[in-house]
């Protein structure tokens, strides 16, 4: 058995666990939470095993006496897990009593949200970090705190490493495949969305291809901020025959319930008076190298700036979008061990956007742009300098993100950290 690689969401288990009684693990298929909740449990129940779903179904409270701490993997193939679970957290509220780990939403919601009782974690992706590629040396949870620390450190990490990383996934049963192995292994999980995971949620995709459309124009919305229709037109492919709304309504409702769907909500502060915000989510899939499958893209490609195979044009390169994806899903995993959230802001009309606003719980926030440059120079902070105007000391801190070298804070006081080096 390969060895496990520790992830940023065991930090989170290992504060929660002695004093919780049951935590649910949830994410995407693939994302490794059966791997990091089994090493945690003395009993694993398996509901994607037909011999151990058929006795969770015959007799739940048998299931829940076994030796704690106990793992239930997949627990929404059996919803009524979660209300079992809640009501025997009720009766004993000893710590470290249940893990479950769930690759969906059911698609029958439990009768009770598990609120006091059952703490959710979302696992997502490996971030750089994780994967073992650089040494961090800027936190973002020290950048949260608003002292302004020093910024620095170097790495030898370049644009083709960051293209590596985009192509070869964050899942670690996917991530140290290359060539023909690597894709096949996309494809595969692309086609289990359709051909298992959609079924399994209720839905029988009739058309398949129309589908396959509708994901792939989405896929070419990564990091923006299109309308759903300008998606559904796109997913025509110049054919003429754009799925209706009532087709479209459940790929994103089921990708959603699946965590594959992963959008950036908008940023809207109640603590300033910033006007005209705009609300669209940035659009992610829960891992960038899905959008390159999904675009029958590969690294040769990206660095090329190949991009004739796309749904609709886009402001920038595609490589661009991505490598702000990738840094996304870093973030997404750093700021929830900070109990932070993950936004972007957007004025109308697009005059003034931040790629990533980063909230603490009282509201005040890091700004962060993504550029995929080995160099930054004043044209790109100009919207982290406006943000800074007009929100003064609820600003802790601006970030750009880049492709480069070196980590260092400028003379604005505006750090500038290579995606190697940034970290929980």
């Amino acid at each position: 058995m390969p060895e496990y690689q520790r992830r940023v969401v065991d930090d989170e288990l290992d504060e929660l666990m002695p004093t919780l009684p049951a935590i649910a693990l949830e994410g995407p298929k693939g994302v490794g939470k059966t791997a990091t909740a089994e090493g945690r449990c003395r009993t694993v129940i398996r509901l994607d095993d037909h011999a151990q779903l058929a006795i969770a179904e015959a007799d739940m409270a048998l299931v829940l006496t076994k030796e704690p701490p106990l793992l239930i993997d997949e627990w929404q193939r059996v919803p009524p897990v979660w209300d079992a679970v809640r009501r025997a957290v009720d009766r004993v509220q000893a710590p470290g009593r249940f893990l479950l780990t769930g690759s969906a939403g059911p698609a029958t919601p439990p009768t009770h949200s598990g609120a006091g009782r059952i703490v959710t974690l979302r696992m997502r992706p490996m971030s750089l970090v994780e994967r073992g590629v650089g040494i961090p040396s800027v936190s973002l949870h020290r950048l949260l705190k608003g002292d302004r620390p020093d910024v620095a450190g170097q790495t030898n990490v370049a644009l083709a490493d960051y293209v590596h990383e985009i192509v070869h996934s964050g899942f670690p049963g996917i991530l140290p495949l290359v060539g023909l192995a690597l894709r096949l292994q996309l494809d595969g999980y692309l086609r289990r969305i359709i051909d298992t995971d959609f079924p399994e949620q209720g839905y029988l995709a009739r058309r398949p291809e129309v589908f396959r459309r509708w994901l792939a124009a989405y896929a070419a919305a990564t990091a923006t901020t299109a309308s759903f229709e300008t998606i559904r037109d796109s997913a025509s492919g110049g054919q003429g025959d754009k799925p209706s709304k009532t087709t479209t309504q459940p790929y994103r409702d089921i990708l959603e319930r699946l965590w594959i769907v992963d959008p950036v909500p908008a940023w809207l502060s109640s603590r300033n008076r910033l006007n005209r915000l705009a609300q669209p989510f940035k659009h992610h899939l829960a891992d960038p190298a899905l959008a390159v499958r999904m675009l029958g893209l590969d690294a040769e490609a990206l660095l090329a700036g190949e991009e004739s195979k796309l749904p609709f044009p886009l402001d920038g390169l595609m490589l661009g979008h991505l490598f702000e994806s990738l840094v996304t899903l870093g973030i997404r995993v750093f700021a929830q061990a900070a109990e932070a959230q993950v936004r972007h802001l957007r004025i109308q009309g697009g005059r003034q956007e931040v790629d990533l606003i980063v909230e603490r719980g009282d509201q005040r926030v890091i700004a962060i742009e993504v550029k995929l440059s080995g160099t930054v120079d004043d044209s790109d902070v100009r919207h982290l300098l406006w943000l800074r105007e007009q929100i003064g000391d609820d600003l802790l801190d601006s970030i750009v993100i880049h492709t480069g070298p070196q980590a260092y804070r400028r003379p604005d006081g505006i750090s500038v950290v290579p995606a190697a080096l940034l970290g929980p």
